[in-house]
């Protein structure tokens, strides 16, 4: 006996129609045909709630040697596009921060002159950089990528928002002067705390999303 009419067993002797386990489940009827067709395969969350919902056991509702591995090798495949997809969407995000970042020196040094100087900079490192880490960080906490180490990025981003500061308006400030000065080191927490907002933020937004998917 195949995965789809298993389910779909399940589901008549559970008295209940596809529309009623659509609802239940959040997807449409059409989903839930196409899984008792076998046309698709549900993901495990829908296999989870299924066994709850058909008051059925996983063991039973996923018996049978070639049905389970064949249902296992189609979650695989799928395990393996998240990953590639998540992947792709970490660099992305990484390389849009260090684009707008290199953008903002570049501005800076470019079409800063004068009294210009400081505009470009509070427009930059007041506005721009902590929008732009907090909703990085949002992004970050809210699909979980990196899992624990993504808490590793406050600390990155503070260290890339100070050193905006000393590549901009500090290193102008040295080159008029002809004086060193180090880095402004208060950047540094000031940009940790922006990334640590954001990415709190996105981790509650993901378990309340969590919670009403259940």
């Amino acid at each position: 006996m195949d995965i789809g009419t298993k389910i779909r067993n399940a589901r008549i002797k559970a008295a209940m129609t596809q529309e009623q386990v659509a609802e239940a489940l959040g997807v449409s009827r059409q989903t839930v045909s196409n899984w008792e067709n076998e046309k698709t395969y549900p993901d495990i969350v829908s296999v989870v709630k299924m066994s709850d919902l058909y008051d059925i056991s996983l063991d039973i509702l996923l018996k049978e040697e070639d049905a389970v591995s064949e249902y296992l090798n189609f979650l695989e495949e799928s395990a393996n596009t998240v990953k590639s997809k998540n992947k792709l969407s970490r660099l992305i995000l990484l390389t849009t921060y260090l684009a707008i970042w290199a953008i903002s020196i570049i501005v800076f040094w470019v079409f800063a002159r004068g009294s210009d100087a400081l505009g470009y900079n509070i427009m930059f490192l007041v506005v721009l950089l902590p929008v732009v880490t907090f909703i990085i960080s949002f992004l970050i906490g809210k699909n979980n990528y990196w899992e624990a180490r993504k808490w590793i990025f406050t600390v990155a981003f503070g260290v890339m928002y100070m050193l905006a500061d000393y590549a901009t308006f500090r290193a102008a400030n040295m080159v008029a002067f002809h004086i060193f000065r180090f880095p402004l080191f208060v950047m540094l927490p000031i940009g940790a705390l922006v990334s640590l907002a954001g990415m709190w933020i996105g981790l509650c937004f993901n378990k309340i999303k969590r919670k009403s998917d259940c």
